[in-house]
């Protein structure tokens, strides 16, 4: 849930929390913020319940974005795979070419030194 902020701001998130509502409101104010999610939970929870029900496919809070339902629900597995082609086709393409310049780089490296010391060995001088 807050995954994006670091220590520093959560700190300094508290300490506005509690400026702003006071010691005394404060767990109130949390306890209310917690019911509210947990409330938000369950009527997702229940929305997606209600339409895998109506669709008779298990339907994720996920698959409810327009591109990945319409993906999921509407299109074969032969048209998924047709639109996936290109992209597996490049994808295969950079693994290769990435696997060419690791290939070159290791080379290169050896042709530099030939004794088989590296520069990141300690012991080399």
């Amino acid at each position: 849930m807050f995954g994006n902020l670091n220590g520093w701001e959560l700190i300094a998130l508290a300490m506005l929390a509690l400026f702003i509502f006071g010691p005394e409101r404060l767990p109130k104010v949390i306890g209310d913020a917690m019911r509210m999610l947990r409330g938000l939970r369950n009527m997702a929870r229940n929305a997606t319940q209600d339409l895998s029900r109506e669709l008779g496919t298990e339907v994720s809070l996920e698959d409810l974005h327009p591109k990945t339902f319409i993906r999921k629900h509407i299109l074969s597995e032969d048209e998924q795979r047709a639109l996936r082609k290109p992209l597996d086709d490049l994808a295969r393409d950079v693994r290769g070419i990435e696997s060419d310049v690791r290939r070159s780089a290791q080379k290169a490296e050896d042709d530099e030194n030939p004794g088989g010391r590296h520069r990141a060995d300690p012991d080399a001088t």
